[in-house]
């Protein structure tokens, strides 16, 4: 079980400037209940929550990825400027650039994720993306993802073990090297925050 008191304390003063909202902490502990209900090892708890802090912007809640219909097209559709990966990615149809954008704790895109997270959970995302945002959902989506390697093929398991942590180059598991450093470094207080106060 994850000490959740000396877990908030941690991130309360290493990543929120003491302060947390009520929301953030809903966000957190929607996470935390996740990993316990799927038994998430403990070295691949740290960097999805380090990632989710980054990709909400603090607020620890699911967000839609910023943008209207246009730029969603033109970035995910399959007349938009990389029609052959909108394609490869399952976006076929005018349109899905916008339906399948990025939702979530860890923006999910692409018809091709939001199937593999239907088939996955028994929840259609397919025809009501949208609950690719609900806490509970966004939560399973991230920690599946990125153990498995939904998002770019990169996956957890190759980054982290009981014995060693690569949080840097983890950044492949959601998008290249973008802010990775930064990351990294939010890792390490959610790591110091996961371990028992004793370790």
């Amino acid at each position: 079980m994850i000490d959740r008191e000396h877990f908030f304390t941690t991130v309360r003063v290493g990543l929120f400037h003491g302060e947390l909202s009520q929301p953030q902490v809903d966000g957190m502990n929607i996470i935390l209940d996740a990993y316990e209900a799927r038994n998430v090892p403990r070295h691949f708890q740290a960097y999805p929550l380090a990632t989710a802090c980054h990709e909400t912007a603090f607020t620890m809640q699911p967000i839609d990825e910023l943008g209207g219909y246009a730029y969603f097209e033109k970035n995910y559709g399959p007349t938009g400027r990389n029609p052959k990966r909108a394609k490869e990615m399952g976006n076929i149809h005018v349109g899905d650039g916008a339906k399948y954008h990025g939702r979530g704790f860890v923006q999910c895109t692409w018809f091709i994720n939001y199937s593999r997270a239907t088939k996955e959970l028994g929840v259609d995302f397919v025809n009501h993306p949208e609950l690719a945002r609900e806490p509970q959902h966004a939560a399973d989506i991230m920690i599946l993802g990125m153990s498995e390697g939904w998002f770019t093929g990169k996956k957890l398991g190759d980054f982290f073990t009981p014995a060693s942590a690569r949080p840097v180059p983890a950044r492949t598991i959601i998008n290249g090297a973008d802010k990775a450093a930064t990351i990294a470094g939010y890792y390490g207080v959610f790591q110091n925050a996961l371990s028992p106060p004793s370790a």
